[in-house]
C-alpha cells in the first residue's frame, strides 16, 4: 500500500484527443466548461474549468502517437506522496509502465502506467501541497463518478486499492455481468469496477460528468455533434446515465438526479 496514511485521491483528468479546439468546444457547450491555455512550454495545453475550479486539461495527441495506434480518450491522475516508488510498486503488482516518471516544471512529478490488464492511468506528486479545491457531489459540469471496466475485477481491486488505499463499498450483482463493487477513497463511493464485457475490447476506466438532468443533458451533447451510445438509463439509487461519444471519438458519460 502507498505509504500515504491516508487513500490516495483522483486530482485531475486529462483528454488526448485529434482536435483540442474542437473538442474543448464540445465539451464547453455540453458541461458549460470554459477554457484557457495554461501557458506551459513545448506544446498548448489547454486548461477546463466550472467557474474558477479547474476539472482537466486537454490536449491533442502527436502524430506519431496517432501512428502507433493511440485513439482519443480521458484519463485520470492519482495523487501520491511517491510518484517514482509508486511506479516500482506499480510494477512489482504486475502493471506496466509507459511514460516517466517526469517532471512538469512548477506542477509535480508524474508517470503513466496500467494496471496488470492494461487499463491505463497516471500517478502524480503535485508540487503544492494545498488541499484539493471541494466540490460538492453531483456539482455540475464535475466528474461524479469513475468506472473501471476490468481485466478481472478481483484482480483489479486487488492492484488498486494495494497502491492507493481504496476499499469496498456496496456491491451489486448483476447477474450475467458479474459483480458491480463500489469503492471509496475515504468517505463514501466514488466509482465502481466491474470485470468488462466480452465486447468490450481493451479494460479501461470510464468518467462521468454531471449534469443538470439527464435529457437536457443528451440533448446538448447531440446538438453539439456528439453521439449517444447508451441512453438514458436509471440505476440503482435513482441517478440517470448515459454514455455518449465526443466528436473526435471520446466516450464519456453524463449523470444526474433527474430526468
Amino acid at each position: 500500500m502507498s505509504s500515504n496514511s491516508t487513500a490516495c485521491p483522483f486530482i485531475w483528468y486529462e483528454l488526448l484527443t485529434t482536435d483540442s479546439a474542437a473538442a474543448t468546444a464540445f465539451y464547453g457547450k455540453v458541461l458549460g466548461w470554459t477554457a484557457k491555455d495554461s501557458g506551459m512550454p513545448g506544446g498548448a495545453y489547454t486548461l477546463v474549468s466550472v467557474g474558477t475550479v479547474n476539472v482537466g486539461g486537454v490536449m491533442t495527441l502527436s502524430p506519431a502517437a496517432c501512428s502507433g495506434g493511440a485513439r482519443p480518450g480521458w484519463l485520470h491522475y492519482v495523487g501520491v506522496p511517491n510518484a517514482d516508488a509508486c511506479v516500482e510498486q506499480v510494477k512489482a503488482a504486475g502493471g506496466a509502465l509507459h511514460m516517466g516518471p517526469q517532471d512538469i516544471p512548477g506542477i509535480g512529478r508524474f508517470a503513466l502506467v496500467a494496471d496488470p490488464h492494461g487499463a491505463p492511468f497516471y500517478v502524480m506528486t503535485p508540487i503544492s501541497n494545498e488541499p484539493l479545491p471541494e466540490v460538492a457531489p453531483g456539482a455540475v459540469g464535475h466528474v461524479g463518478w469513475r468506472e473501471l471496466h476490468a481485466g478481472n475485477l478481483d484482480e483489479a481491486f486487488r492492484f488498486h486499492s494495494g497502491l492507493f488505499g481504496w476499499t469496498k463499498t456496496e456491491a451489486m450483482d448483476m447477474g450475467p455481468m458479474g459483480i458491480y463493487q463500489m469503492f471509496a477513497a475515504g468517505g463514501d463511493s466514488i466509482g465502481g469496477m466491474m470485470t468488462k464485457m466480452a465486447d468490450t475490447p481493451v479494460p479501461h476506466w470510464m468518467y462521468y460528468f454531471a449534469v443538470e438532468a439527464i435529457d437536457s443533458g443528451i440533448a446538448r451533447v447531440k446538438e453539439a455533434g456528439g453521439a449517444i451510445l447508451m441512453d438514458a438509463h436509471q440505476v440503482p439509487g435513482g441517478t440517470w446515465i448515459s454514455v455518449c461519444s465526443d466528436p473526435q471519438g471520446a466516450v464519456f458519460g453524463i449523470l444526474a438526479d433527474k430526468r
